[in-house]
């Protein structure tokens, strides 16, 4: 066990202050800064103690799809040094040439991104090459410009260094620090990453811890609701904490732009590694989280499938739960048992009486298990619609029940990527929402721009708002019925 002196986190918790080396001048090589602090100052001790932590916490097999990122904490290596070696042992070895590390500013307050340009970053194990072409390739497609400052007492982007260094040898980096978590400044990064690395051999690490400060109680809770949203891609509440300034990762933004990046690459998916606190050191907690993000992984409807009889089931499901709400004002439980039904899904129930539409209300995000999700939409549309007179028992023989089960929401850049037949929609704007299932356009005979228009339009919103400034979202579904 190497012998450093513990330091958590910058805050509240660092133990000492730090004296940081001068940058070395024109050759833009930054010298180590926390070696002796956040993880050993000697050579042969880092390189063994990572290669251990990291053949210690390597899952057995790699979960299907393209590696585009990982989610790695930054604190001091006996904290979080083996929950960081679980996202860097799953891609050891693996042919990335270059490691775009995106961390938060810790130390300097600024709004945009800063993107080292040329050099290298040096750390006991070596110098670590800077990518200077993809550098000023992301530069220009982010419209950033370079502050030296910002790096010089940032430990985010260094303590992921040499975890690079030793999973992946040769591999060049490029260094960002993110100043304001805006919403704009995280969606111009990932839109920056999209251009310039979905063709690369581009490994893009975003660095965070979770929760800082809080009880142990607490904590664990609000690390657990923040895995959650990470893990089912719930982007836009991410964002909406980051810019809040809610104490639920210091490299919220980072983590968002991963996210949005992921979804440009296409059908992205997460997987939680290793979650762990500093419960164990004493004192107030912070959590650390070990992620892997994945695409091309199959999230989308033709990779989650529904088994005859478990589509069966739901719409048995819907229909009792009809019955049993507008008889008795009961709500019934899911007791299928169904491993499927456990998941949380997004869901639609729509009812039709004699082919006319009767009652439709669901919900686009993954708020509940599938079974519940499925029950309390059936319920809503049979008596909440505001479009209808709720549903009498004389009617629910006449019902015709059909259920859409739906792939997290993706935000599209270009109206384009909207495929009729294959996608639902969503557009949003000035707090307005219009949503419409994939089978809609199919059903009334609509092409993509009317398709286009009529969300909008239900969104309460002009007709040609798609084409002003309205964000634009698609899902794809399980569509099946009675």
């Amino acid at each position: 066990m190497f012998e450093i002196r513990p330091v958590r986190a910058l805050g509240r918790l660092a133990a000492a202050v730090f004296l940081i080396p001068a940058l070395a001048g024109a050759q833009n090589i930054r010298p180590a800064a926390f070696a002796g602090q956040f993880y050993p100052a000697g050579a042969a001790e880092l390189a063994a103690w990572i290669d251990a932590a990291m053949t210690a916490a390597a899952p057995a097999s790699a979960p299907p799809g393209r590696v585009v990122g990982l989610i790695a904490p930054h604190a001091g290596y006996v904290y979080s040094g083996r929950t960081a070696a679980a996202a860097y042992g799953l891609v050891r070895g693996l042919p990335f040439e270059t490691v775009v590390i995106v961390a938060p500013s810790h130390r300097v307050g600024f709004e945009g991104l800063s993107v080292w340009p040329d050099g290298g970053f040096e750390t006991p194990i070596g110098l670590a090459r800077v990518d200077a072409a993809l550098a000023g390739e992301i530069a220009r497609a982010a419209g950033s410009k370079f502050r030296a400052d910002v790096f010089a007492e940032e430990h985010a982007v260094e303590v992921q260094i040499p975890f690079v260094q030793r999973a992946l040898p040769g591999a060049a980096i490029v260094p960002i620090v993110m100043g304001l978590p805006t919403r704009a400044t995280i969606r111009t990064l990932a839109a920056a990453l999209a251009k310039t690395c979905l063709t690369k051999k581009v490994l893009v690490v975003a660095s965070t811890d979770l929760s800082h400060f809080l009880p142990k109680a607490r904590a664990e809770t609000t690390d657990t609701e923040t895995a959650a949203l990470i893990q089912s891609l719930r982007t836009d509440t991410l964002i909406r904490k980051a810019e809040a300034g809610e104490n639920i990762m210091c490299g919220g933004g980072p983590v968002a732009a991963l996210l949005l990046f992921a979804e440009k690459a296409g059908r992205p998916k997460v997987e939680i590694l290793a979650r762990t606190d500093s419960s164990g050191f004493g004192g107030p907690v912070v959590g650390y989280l070990a992620a892997v993000v994945l695409s091309g992984t199959g999230t989308g409807a033709a990779a989650f499938t529904l088994a005859p009889d478990a589509r069966s089931e739901l719409l048995r499901l819907a229909r009792s739960a009809v019955a049993e709400f507008v008889a008795r004002r009961a709500v019934i439980e899911d007791r299928s048992g169904r491993a499927e039904f456990a998941e949380p899904r997004g869901a639609f129930v729509t009812l039709r009486k004699r082919g006319e539409l009767r009652g439709c209300i669901g919900f686009i995000e993954p708020v509940a298990p599938l079974g519940r999700a499925v029950i309390q939409a059936a319920i809503f549309a049979a008596t909440e619609d505001p479009r209808f007179p709720p549903v009498a028992a004389s009617e629910i023989a006449d019902l015709r029940i059909e259920i859409s089960v739906l792939t997290p929401a993706r935000e599209i850049d270009n109206a384009r990527e909207v495929t009729v037949g294959t996608h639902g929609l969503i557009v949003e704007r000035d707090g307005r929402k219009g949503v419409l299932l994939p089978q809609v356009p199919v059903e009334n005979g609509w092409d993509r721009e009317t398709f286009l228009e009529q969300a909008s339009l239900k969104a309460g919103l002009p007709r040609d708002a798609w084409r002003r400034g309205a964000k634009l979202s698609v899902f794809e579904a399980i569509v099946f019925h009675e």
